[in-house]
């Protein structure tokens, strides 16, 4: 029977939260991790990498330069999601190593240089992947804790909509207890040494949760800002033990 209730106090929880979430009129691929214009680019960085370059097919090499070029064009002009801001200093240095191994790569080809396009193939591939991680979340449950974040750092706080906030604190309870349930046996192989790290900055985040639900409960708006920034700044914490 408690199984019971709990399972529809979680339904309720998270569907208050969508109908919140759908009124605050947030694009879905705002809080997507994602750029499309980065995974697009992947279809041609896969024949290039594990089946040109390593039979050597300099031919087709030299012949994905137009594609890598239409690519990577677009790739410049993309923009980063709102959920990903804090990353664009990390993404634009990456995309500038990018543009230099692209530019290699149109060189090497030109000249007919084959160990150089080489080269500048797995320099591409390189900065493909290191992009790719710099988008990528620490967990899939800190990223599903952060698109909730999100909307309520980025969209509710500013207007100062705590009732809003406060009906969104029963999916933040159950994210933050599922990154607290995250297996010891992956932390350990991503994480090493800072494992329990990760443990006290996961309770800490999940505090600051509990926090937040019983400030909202009174009426000091200053009091209910200083616990949505310290929930943040929890979560700032648990996810630079990732960088």
């Amino acid at each position: 029977m408690k199984k019971l209730i709990a399972t529809l106090c979680l339904i309720s929880a998270l569907f208050y939260s969508s109908v919140i979430l759908a009124q605050t009129k947030v694009d879905q691929s705002e809080i997507s991790s994602t750029v499309q214009e980065l995974t697009d680019f992947h279809d041609i960085i896969y024949p290039m990498w594990h089946d040109a370059y390593p039979a050597k097919d300099y031919s087709a090499l030299k012949g994905f330069v137009p594609k890598i070029k239409t690519y990577i064009e677009a790739i410049n002009k993309a923009k980063l999601p709102g959920i990903l801001r804090e990353k664009e200093t990390a993404w634009k240095n990456q995309l500038a190593e990018l543009n230099k191994s692209a530019q290699n790569y149109y060189t090497a080809a030109a000249a007919n240089d084959n160990n150089g396009l080489l080269a500048a193939a797995e320099k591409l591939h390189a900065n493909y992947e290191s992009m790719s991680r710099v988008l990528r979340p620490a967990l899939k449950e800190i990223d599903d804790f952060h698109q909730t974040l999100y909307v309520i750092y980025h969209k509710l706080l500013v207007d100062s909509k705590f009732d809003e906030i406060a009906g969104m604190t029963g999916t933040l309870i159950t994210k933050s207890e599922a990154i607290l349930k995250y297996p010891q046996d992956k932390l350990k192989t991503r994480l090493g040494d800072k494992v329990n790290a990760f443990d006290a900055s996961a309770k800490k985040l999940n505090k600051a949760v509990l926090t937040l639900q019983e400030v909202l409960k009174g009426k000091d708006q200053n009091k209910k800002k200083e616990a949505v920034e310290s929930m943040h700044s929890a979560y700032e914490e648990l996810d630079g033990l990732f960088k």
